[in-house]
């Protein structure tokens, strides 16, 4: 599936609740299904600035495609980073890197999380995209 073909399935799946508690409830699951990062990558380098929480993230070239894990030490930040993985992971580095999020706004995302973790949304997104280009430049 590409990049739009997720983020449409995203969209369809956030309308099937109706109201804010559900979509946290279904966030939260996302992130306890997330595979853990390797303890390996559970360091400063991993550590993505600007969250209000401890999240980690980790990208690798496997075949041409992009490879992200990631962990969080707060569980709604573990199932919004669960969420762009589930976007963005397992394809092409350059599709990363000039991926167009459009289904964050579509469900409301922003808007329903404190400023400090909208921050850090856009903290997570500008370093998977980073990780996007330079492994593009790599291959």
């Amino acid at each position: 599936m590409t990049i739009n073909e997720i983020q449409d399935e995203i969209i369809d799946e956030f309308s099937l609740f109706s109201d804010w508690m559900e979509k946290y409830e279904y966030i939260i699951d996302l992130g306890k299904q997330l595979p853990l990062i390797d303890k390996q990558y559970k360091d400063e380098d991993h550590l993505i600035k600007g969250c209000q929480s401890q999240v980690w993230l980790h990208a690798a070239l496997e075949g041409n495609k992009v490879a992200f894990t990631a962990d969080s030490d707060a569980v709604i930040t573990k199932g919004i980073i669960a969420l762009l993985i589930r976007v963005l992971s397992n394809q092409p580095a350059e599709a990363v890197a000039q991926s167009e999020l459009y289904f964050i706004d579509k469900i409301g995302l922003k808007e329903h999380l404190s400023p400090t973790r909208s921050n850090g949304l856009v903290s997570m997104v500008r370093q998977m995209k980073m990780y996007g280009l330079a492994l593009h430049a790599k291959s």
